[in-house]
This record gives C-alpha cells, sequence and structure tokens, in this order.
C-alpha cells in the first residue's frame, strides 16, 4: 500500500471518532454473564451453618474445606496444600513479597536487610509481576522466554547467584505470549537448587483452568509433584484464582505450597486477617462443584473468545504477514506482536481512538530493548469493534514500517 493510501485510511479512521480500548485481558460481558446463575445460589432461607461452623461468622483462617477441594480440582494439589484467600492472587504474590522483605522466608534474614536483592523476570511477561518488584527496590534480570518457556540454561547459570531470590512465572499460556512450558522445562525448575535458600519460583496458575479455544483441556505437569520427586518442595509458591472463570472483582484466590511454606506463611497470615470472605468461598464451590462442572464452564468461555482471537489472527495474516510476527496461542488472554517501531505504531492507534498497552510493559522498568512488542488483548471488545481495532492496528504497523 502506498503512502497516500496510507494517509487516507488513516485520514478515515480519524473523523471516525473510534473509542476502543484492547489495553487489559478482561473477560468480556457475555463471559461473565456465564457465572450470574452464582448469585442465585444463597437467599435468605440458605443454610450457611456447615458441621457446626458458621460461614457468616469469623474463623476458618486458611479457608473453608468446600472450596479447597474446588481449588484442588483445579490445581492438582492436595487439600492440605492450599491456603485460600480474597479475590486477587495478585495480592498474595504482593504480600508474599512484603513479608520476605520484612520477615524474611521461613525464618531467614529478611530481604531488606541483605545487601542487594536480584529477581529473575521471563520476557516478554506479565506487568503486574514487574510493578511489585519495582515498588519494593528489586533489580530484575530479563529472561528470554522460548516457545517452551524461559530459557533454563540461563536461569540454571543466574541462581548460582545468592542475591537472586525468585522468579515469576507463567507457565500456562503465559501472559502475553500466550507459550505453555513444556514438561522438561517444569521439571529442570523442581530440580533448580539455587544458592540463595530463601530464593522462590512464584509460579502463577492465572489460565490453568482454561480450555484451549477447540474447547479441549491440556493439563500442566504438576511443578509441586515434580519438587517433591526431587526433595526440593518448599522451593515453589503456586497461585492461581477463579478471575478468569468467575468475576474478576469477586472471585477467590489460592496460595499453595509445601507444610513447611504454610506455616511459615501462616505466622504472618494470622495478624493480617480474621479469616476471608467464606460466604464467597462456599458460594463459588457450589457452583464450580466439582472437574466435570468446571470442565463445561470454561469451555462456555472457550467458545466466547476463540472467534475474537481467530478474527484478530485472520486479519493479522491477510493485512501484515510479510512485515511483522505474533504468537498463536491455543488459549489464553493474549497475542504478542512484534513489529518495526512498535511505540510508533501504538502512538498512532491511540491518535486514531483504539488505546493498546503502553510499549515496555511486558518488560521489567518499561523497557522494550528492541522497541518490537506489543500486547494484543482481544477479549473484552466485541467483534465488530474487534475487526475495526484489528485493521486499524494493521494501518499503524503499515505506516511505521514504511516510515
Amino acid at each position: 500500500m502506498k503512502c497516500t493510501e496510507l494517509q487516507n485510511s488513516f485520514s478515515l479512521y480519524k473523523i471516525s471518532h473510534l473509542n476502543i480500548s484492547m489495553a487489559r485481558g478482561k473477560p468480556c460481558p457475555e463471559q461473565l454473564d456465564l457465572s450470574i446463575p452464582m448469585l442465585d445460589i444463597f437467599n435468605s432461607n440458605s443454610n450457611l451453618v456447615i458441621n457446626d461452623i458458621d460461614y457468616r461468622n469469623y474463623g476458618i483462617l486458611d479457608g473453608i474445606p468446600e472450596c479447597k477441594k474446588m481449588f484442588s480440582y483445579i490445581t492438582g494439589l492436595k487439600e492440605e496444600n492450599i491456603i485460600v484467600y480474597g479475590n486477587s492472587s495478585l495480592s498474595i504474590m504482593a504480600s508474599l513479597l512484603d513479608k520476605s522483605m520484612i520477615h524474611g522466608v521461613n525464618g531467614g534474614i529478611p530481604f531488606s536487610k541483605q545487601s542487594h536483592i536480584k529477581w529473575l523476570c521471563p520476557v516478554p511477561g506479565y506487568d503486574r509481576h514487574f510493578t511489585i518488584c519495582e515498588a519494593l527496590g528489586i533489580e530484575m534480570i530479563n529472561i528470554p522466554m522460548h516457545e517452551d518457556g524461559p530459557d533454563m540454561d540461563l536461569i540454571e547459570e543466574y541462581i548460582k547467584d545468592p542475591e537472586v531470590k525468585g522468579i515469576w512465572c507463567v507457565p500456562k499460556y503465559s501472559n502475553p505470549t500466550g507459550n505453555t512450558y513444556s514438561d522438561e522445562v517444569i521439571r529442570r525448575f523442581a530440580r533448580l537448587k539455587p544458592a540463595a535458600s530463601d530464593f522462590r519460583i512464584y509460579w502463577d496458575l492465572a489460565y490453568l483452568p482454561q480450555s484451549t479455544f477447540d474447547g479441549n483441556y491440556e493439563p500442566l505437569l504438576n511443578i509441586y509433584d515434580e519438587c517433591v520427586k526431587n526433595n526440593n518442595e518448599d522451593i515453589v509458591y503456586i497461585f492461581t484464582s477463579t478471575s478468569k472463570m468467575t468475576f474478576p472483582g469477586s472471585g477467590v484466590a489460592m496460595l499453595g505450597a509445601s507444610p513447611t511454606n504454610l506455616k511459615d506463611i501462616k505466622n504472618t497470615l494470622k495478624y493480617q486477617t480474621i479469616g476471608y470472605d467464606k460466604l464467597n468461598q462456599y458460594r463459588h464451590a457450589l457452583f464450580l462443584k466439582d472437574e466435570k462442572t468446571i470442565r463445561e464452564h470454561m469451555n462456555k468461555h472457550a467458545a466466547i473468545l476463540k472467534p475474537k482471537f481467530d478474527l484478530v489472527l485472520d486479519i493479522f495474516e491477510k493485512e501484515i504477514k510479510d512485515i511483522a510476527r505474533w504468537s498463536k496461542p491455543k488459549g489464553g488472554y493474549f497475542i504478542s506482536l512484534y513489529v518495526k517501531n512498535a511505540s510508533e505504531v501504538v502512538k498512532t492507534c491511540k491518535e486514531l481512538g483504539v488505546t493498546l498497552t503502553d510499549v515496555g510493559s511486558a518488560y521489567p522498568y518499561h523497557k522494550d530493548p528492541d522497541n518490537e512488542h506489543i500486547r494484543i488483548c482481544p477479549s473484552y471488545p466485541s467483534l465488530g469493534e474487534l475487526k475495526t481495532a484489528s485493521e486499524v492496528i494493521c494501518l499503524a504497523v503499515k505506516m511505521a514500517y514504511n516510515k
């Protein structure tokens, strides 16, 4: 397409006054509607005293048994290895790092009293993970992501440094590439022997329950079981939530860990709360009652997401296949688009009324070393909006390429 044709297309979109946001991977209203029946589970006649325990009252610090069982179905962890919290797994991660800074890990020296703290960050990765480290002054180190997971050779080299205290991982449908870690990568994680005894893998299973867009379920190798085989179960913290299953703002989240880690965590948790929202935990457990129900529910999500991802990928293939590349995820919420001069692409899209995630967000310190990565979030807009937004993105990519 000639520069004059590009400029004419730009002018037409400019006068359209678009207002489409693809900045975050949010479930769309149709997905949220799938869980509306959960709101009818309780009424004023509901029995909320279970096994002589009143779920309306204080107590049960680590979560009700029914919700632990639900998360056991989802993660494959034993119920005794689970603590159920409030709605956000991200807040659990932030709280654990705060605890590590102030109190240390399992009786170790607090991070704040050690000379220097470093953290490994697979890139492109999840921006909110990196923000936690940045807020706490933890140095972040980029680890390249491959199709089967992060560069394990590099990780195994870096953990020889006792200042390296952890790594962020999103092992299934990773944010933002959509990659899933292979069995061998997970086994290598489970075998890690870091120089720092207070090193922890932060294993974020944000998209674990999701089906593929075709409605199949791809199991992920259970890292905790692999760690146990290697007498290494203390090395990992495991997180997930119902944010991509029910209501992101009103779900439940969990931490999975070894008995030693759980004991350490409960020692600080006990002065933070007397117990989380047991009614919401119980409501979720009754709604997502078993593995069959969970799979059927997640297949409904997949049926809503599939045409959106197909649409974006088809338009990219038609319009920019010779000047850009992108990931082709089987599930999850994101596509990673790699282009020339990504910051210019995002700027042009914003000028035309299509909001994308800021360039650099998927990297520590917001610095994309190649200025090439854009996180595409197809889940929230309608199909009509998505078609328009994808065409705008392609126009912006062509304009940046031809400059």
